[in-house]
């Protein structure tokens, strides 16, 4: 949202009613800050003894500052010359990774992904054509959508140097907006979003249900749309099947272009495995290959995961990549492929994140009626998805018993009869949970 330097001039007028202006001027003149992220705020000054009486004096002071204006914790890093210089070449050297792997040259195409590799080939031109506009790219999680979008935004960047472009994703868009509402930086917020010359976002079902976030996302985008700016989102599911969105932000995502992935068939499985391999510089031999394309079936990361697993162990053991060895390493992955199981802490999260509640709400003792009913949904979806018991299932809701876990299943499946609007809930919140597994 802020800028670091946005951020550091507030915390320097925080600081102003605890320092003197002799202790300000002293050792944070020439101070500047280089970066905040995950509650991480890096600060720099060309003293190697300034540095020093930082560490020791200030950060305490330092902390509470950012503390008044993000009401959380954070690390205050303090940085000399050399320091920056090694963040900078790590920034640099971690920027450039990412932006190699995930491009249009290394995405392997088939019959399951190549509409939607055209088209991303076609918003990579810059010309925001009204028929590509938006760009919607849907489908499970795994299949390479957030690739197509680190595609589209390196291949832009290269050809548009002067393009603003924002990437981010809707959960994160959420808590900006969140943050900003707070601390009254709205104006610096839509100057960000509202000012790119494209924007990319990811996972855009998470809005769905946040009235405010849709509010400020329905004006952002219009204010984009209107004047010829592309807009790319990913998603998993249709925006037909995404529930609780409002329909005039539906109807603006279909009246773009809609684009799907579906699983990779066994041959693209294989051109994505031998492609990864490449990269990481091993010839896989052929029986290899058509193994692992044959038992993993689900995602494109899980191949590639596969791929970086057996080359690790091939380095570390020296031994040579063969059928046994690739079945002795991932027969855990091959057992789950077919049906990975999600965890209980994903299935309460996601539950709780549907009804604007916690996942400790859910485990409390509270009787709120949302609180309550968001919990029988979560010891259904536990009952459904995991392989736990009733005793088990109750446990992880601070002890509760079987019984009343058996109660809040029959009383979901009660509501499930009755009501199509509660199946669609059901339906939306396994979504949300198979996306994060």
């Amino acid at each position: 949202m802020n800028s670091a330097s946005d951020v550091w001039d507030k915390v320097l007028t925080i600081l102003r009613n605890d320092l003197s202006e002799t202790a300000l001027s002293t050792w944070f003149d020439d101070c500047r800050a280089v970066q905040i992220e995950n509650n991480r705020f890096f600060i720099h000054t060309p003293s190697v003894y300034k540095k020093s009486i930082l560490d020791g004096r200030f950060i305490g002071t330092i902390k509470g500052a950012l503390g008044e204006l993000f009401s959380s914790d954070f690390e205050v890093i303090v940085l000399d010359d050399d320091g920056l210089k090694v963040m900078t070449e790590a920034a640099d050297k971690s920027e450039y990774s990412l932006s190699d792997e995930y491009t249009f040259e290394n995405f392997v195409v088939g019959n399951s992904n190549k509409f939607a590799h055209a088209a991303a080939l076609a918003v990579s031109d810059g010309n925001s054509k009204k028929g590509y506009n938006p760009l919607f790219i849907y489908g499970e999680s795994g299949l390479g959508k957030t690739h197509l979008l680190h595609a589209i935004r390196h291949s832009i960047s290269k050809k548009f140097p002067h393009y603003k472009i924002v990437y981010v994703k809707s959960e994160d868009f959420l808590n900006e907006l969140v943050a900003a509402i707070r601390k009254g930086w709205m104006t610096e917020f839509r100057e960000k979003y509202r000012g790119a010359d494209l924007l990319l976002m990811d996972d855009i079902q998470f809005i769905a249900g946040k009235m405010e976030t849709q509010e400020e996302f329905f004006n952002t985008f219009n204010a984009l749309y209107e004047v010829g700016k592309q807009i790319v989102f990913t998603s998993d599911r249709p925006p037909s099947e995404i529930h609780r969105l409002e329909d005039r932000i539906r109807t603006r995502f279909e009246s773009g272009l809609p684009a799907d992935i579906q699983p990779p068939d066994e041959a693209l499985r294989v051109a994505i495995i031998r492609n990864k391999a490449e990269q990481l510089g091993v010839i896989m031999p052929d029986d290899v290959v058509d193994y692992i394309a044959e038992n993993l079936d689900s995602n494109v990361r899980q191949l590639e995961g596969a791929v970086k697993m057996i080359i690790a162990y091939r380095d570390i053991m020296n031994e040579n990549i063969t059928v046994a060895t690739v079945t002795q390493r991932l027969k855990d992955m091959f057992k789950g492929s077919k049906d990975s199981l999600p965890t209980t802490d994903t299935i309460i999260e996601e539950t709780a994140r549907y009804y604007a509640l916690t996942s400790d709400d859910l485990r409390s003792q509270s009787r709120k009626r949302d609180t309550t009913l968001a919990r029988q949904i979560a010891m259904y979806l536990i009952r459904k998805l995991t392989n736990l018991s009733l005793k088990e299932t109750g446990a992880v809701f601070e002890g509760r018993d079987h019984t009343t876990v058996m109660s809040s299943i029959s009383k979901v499946e009660s509501f499930l009869k009755d009501s199509p609007d509660f199946s669609n809930i059901i339906r939306d919140i396994t979504s949300n949970i198979n996306s994060k597994s």
